[in-house]
Formats: C-alpha cells, sequence, structure tokens
C-alpha cells in the first residue's frame, strides 16, 4: 500500500494566479484587474512561457499542503532535506508509542520471508526496551513526557511517521525532479509520485511536464551513477 497522501489544501485557482504574477511584470494594470482580464487560452500561453523559458520565480506564489502517513523516519529524514518548504511532524515526545508501534517494512526485505521474521522481531524487541525504559523512568519520579521523551532513543529509523508538508511551485517542481527519479529511494519515490498525481489535478498546465529529467527534458545530470532509464527512453522502450 505504502504512504498514504492528501492534498488536504492549496492555492486557489494556482495556474491563474501565476499567470496574473507573470503578466503584472510587463503591464501597467493592477493585478486584480488582471486575474478577472484573463481567459483561459491567455493562462495556458503565458503559463507555456514562463515554463518554456524557466522563469519559474512566479510559482513560488502558490502553495499545495499534503498530509502524509504511513512513511518511515528514515524517509521524512530525506523529505526535510528540501529545504524551500514546511513541515508539522507527529512528535515522539509527546505522542507515547503503545503496544507495538507502527513500522515500515522495506521492499527489499518483503521480498524474502525469513528476513521479514528477522525484522519483525526486532520490532518487538524494540518495542519491549521502549516500553520498559518509560516504565523504570516514571518510576524514577518522571512524568510521562519526560520518560517517553528518552525512551524514544532506541526506536528505529523504521518507525512509522506521519508529517504535514507545505512546498511551493517551483519547489514542488525540483522535488519531483529529484524525488520521481529511479535513483531516489523507493519509500520517497512512491510517495512523490502520489503528490504529482493530485496536484497534476489542480494545476495540470504547471504540473504536466513534472518529474525527472529523463522524461521531461530527455537528458540526465546523474553522470556515471545514472540509472541507464534514459538511454532506454531514447530507443523508445
Amino acid at each position: 500500500m505504502g504512504a498514504k497522501v492528501k492534498l488536504i489544501n492549496y492555492t486557489p485557482n494556482p495556474e491563474r494566479t501565476v499567470a496574473a504574477a507573470a503578466r503584472l511584470c510587463y503591464s501597467p494594470t493592477g493585478a486584480e484587474s488582471l486575474l478577472d482580464s484573463m481567459d483561459r487560452n491567455d493562462i495556458e500561453r503565458l503559463l507555456g512561457i514562463i515554463l518554456g523559458n524557466g522563469h519559474l520565480s512566479t510559482l513560488e506564489h502558490i502553495s499545495f499542503t499534503f498530509a502524509v502517513e504511513g512513511i518511515s523516519r528514515v524517509a521524512s529524514h530525506q523529505l526535510v532535506r528540501h529545504r524551500i518548504a514546511s513541515y508539522s511532524q507527529q512528535s515522539q515526545r509527546y505522542v507515547k508509542e503503545k503496544g507495538q508501534f507502527e513500522y515500515i517494512v522495506p521492499k527489499k526485505i518483503k521480498e524474502d520471508k525469513e528476513m521479514v521474521k528477522l525484522f519483525k522481531e526486532n520490532m518487538k524487541k524494540q518495542q519491549k526496551v521502549y516500553d520498559e525504559l518509560t516504565a523504570k523512568l516514571m518510576d524514577s519520579g518522571y512524568k510521562e513526557k519526560e520518560a517517553i521523551e528518552a525512551a524514544r532513543y532506541v526506536l528505529p529509523n523504521a518507525t512509522e511517521t506521519k508529517i504535514v508538508i507545505s512546498m511551493n511551485g517551483r519547489s514542488l517542481l525540483h522535488f519531483f525532479e529529484l524525488r520521481c527519479c529511479e535513483r531516489a529511494q523507493r519509500e520517497i519515490r512512491d510517495m512523490a509520485k502520489k503528490m504529482l498525481r493530485q496536484v497534476r489535478e489542480v494545476a495540470p498546465i504547471i504540473f504536466k511536464k513534472a518529474g525527472p529529467l529523463c522524461e521531461t527534458e530527455r537528458r540526465c545530470k546523474e553522470g556515471k551513477l545514472s540509472c541507464g532509464r534514459l538511454a532506454k527512453i531514447k530507443v523508445g522502450k
């Protein structure tokens, strides 16, 4: 199943907003009248120009917010490397892991029953240690929040997390270029593809050609680290 991704908010009429901002740069008319005067053809033409020329600063006027569940702390650590964004992540300081904490099993491990068994046994051990540390700390006089704040250090990167993400349009294009690439780690790549499908529904022109460079520009800047997909695309495979 993978990550659960939902676009929960975005700038109203994002493509009209971007087009109006672009036109304002070269027009004596105010922004409000520009919004009223543009028809769909005007919007498509202006977006075609700015996207084609790489003049993407006007995309910073629009924002998209996603609620994401079912990703690991491994994926969230990669996600927050995208600095021009805002994040609100479920806190392990305030949210106690009760019973067995949720965790993500990597696909490579899922392919082998013995590895899955070993992985799950370790998750149970981690929960047990977490519970024991929490109880001992509370017995020592610490409040629950203080106890779980310390005990969380034993929780693994596989621990499931929830996060709200907001990015502007320009940052999202860059995010999709990097994270929809085959070289991106599978978990964050699957999440990025789900995000892309949803923003295409509300801003189809802006995100029509979003994605890895091998698809959008028939080039790759990974050099010797390239996955080789570009060569297959060029020969139509």
